[in-house]
């Protein structure tokens, strides 16, 4: 009964374990912005890198751009080649972005906001819930966009289908091509969105609002060899360890990482960097440190049913008929006969051998043959015996002693005519008594 009790209870907590893995699991698979190497390619030969820069990094759009010009010649030498017929088709992709504010107005009234200046595909990492109208590049030629919460989009306008429409900055006019929905819940309120945000873009920011430079840079890109993005970021755009911190996002909320994270819970906190990290990666980090506590209970959930598997698994070894000794020996054995049989069967044996293993075979048959008759023969005759036994038994109690005795003269003189009629038997005629046989 105990045994039982244990395994249940062993059995309760292995589920556990499972649901809080599989919790853990969507848990880091709803940060979209985390999520951008697996949007990528879906044959997970890609990884996603971030690149965070404080004020004294000085990252400018000419030093990314410059950067941007070695990717594909560092592809190249890893024999990465794009194989994608479409001509449109892309080996990687990246943004950049910068925190500021911004004051915009329309012909009802005006505001200042949080802003978001961003530079290449900003919108493919971090894709924002659409309710009204569409993203737009920074890549774009013409850089006189705008997308709005839905808190500006109701300051400035008081409605949210306001895709189209123009709101001004400085006189200078700029177009909305789409109102998002703002994160909302306490990690999303903590890590900065609790105002008003717009995104612009980073020229837009730079000469008619307020900013302190770019200080975020995000890149997927293919990760032939694990780590292989992460160094060549590392080397080329965050050699100043100092001001720049790079991070890959395709591998942090994965079962290692979190394990890894919480060997370093309490330090982690611990900043000396003069970097200001943006909302996106705030979240982030919060929810870092809620799957390090979950993978924690996970590890306990994992170590009671393990124990226990343990302790039983030694119960059954001290109690098992067999030793490592016989099972070495008859797999020795069982591999010996079958190099044997394979060397008969390639005709590897030499002829006195094969004619040796013919009459070792035809003896094992003959052998097995006569033990075979021999166990019916002896069967057939206790069978008989007990047979007669029986048909006595049931004449001595039902009849008479004459009838009995009858029964067994009958019997007696059934065995002697068969006992003439065996082969071999000499029939010899006599014609009287005291002359030969003719």
């Amino acid at each position: 009964m105990k045994k039982i009790v244990l395994g249940i209870s062993g059995g309760i907590s292995f589920v556990i374990f499972l649901i809080l893995l599989f919790t853990a699991h969507r848990l880091g698979g709803s940060q979209l912005s985390q999520t951008a190497a697996e949007r990528w390619s879906s044959n997970g030969d890609a990884a996603q890198v971030s690149c965070f820069f404080s004020v004294n990094a000085r990252i400018t759009e000419d030093r990314l751009i410059e950067f941007e010009h070695g990717i594909d010649q560092a592809l190249t030498d890893a024999s990465v080649v794009q194989e994608s017929e479409n001509p449109g088709a892309r080996l990687w992709a990246d943004a950049y972005s910068a925190d500021g504010t911004l004051t915009l107005s329309s012909d009802k009234t005006s505001i200042t906001a949080d802003a978001v200046g961003i530079g290449g595909d900003y919108f493919l990492f971090h894709p924002l819930q659409l309710l009204y109208g569409s993203y737009f590049s920074g890549n774009d030629l013409m850089q006189d966009y705008c997308v709005l919460d839905e808190d500006a989009a109701w300051q400035l306008f008081g409605s949210n289908d306001i895709a189209g429409m123009t709101v001004y900055v400085n006189k200078t006019p700029l177009i909305v091509t789409g109102v998002v929905e703002r994160p909302a819940g306490r990690l999303e309120e903590a890590a900065g969105l609790d105002s008003t945000l717009v995104y612009v873009s980073y020229r837009t920011l730079s000469e008619l609002g307020r900013n302190n430079g770019i200080n975020h840079y995000e890149i997927v890109m293919p990760d032939p060899v694990t780590g292989f993005a992460k160094k060549y970021i590392q080397e080329n755009l965050g050699s100043d360890e100092k001001n720049t911190e790079v991070v890959e996002n395709s591998q942090r909320y994965s079962f290692v990482s979190r394990l890894k994270l919480l060997t370093q819970f309490g330090t982690r906190s611990m900043n000396g960097k003069a970097i200001i990290y943006p909302y996106w990666e705030n979240i982030a980090r919060g929810y870092e440190d809620i799957l390090a506590v979950v993978t924690l209970f996970e590890l306990l959930f994992l170590l009671y049913p393990s124990v226990l598997a343990v302790v039983f698994f030694f119960i059954w070894w001290r109690h098992k008929g067999w030793t490592i000794k016989d099972k070495v020996l008859k797999l020795k054995d069982k591999t010996e006969r079958s190099i044997e049989r394979r060397r008969t069967r390639k005709g590897s044996l030499s002829g006195p051998e094969k004619k040796e293993r013919k009459t070792q075979k035809r003896e094992e048959k003959r052998e097995k043959k006569e033990q075979k008759e021999k166990k019916e023969n002896r069967e057939k005759k206790e069978k008989q015996k007990k047979e007669r036994g029986n048909g006595r038994a049931r004449k001595t109690s039902g009849d008479s002693d004459e009838e009995a005795k009858l029964e067994f003269l009958s019997e007696f003189e059934d065995e002697e005519a068969q006992e003439k009629k065996r082969p071999g038997r000499r029939k010899r005629k006599r014609i009287g008594k005291g002359f030969p046989d003719e």
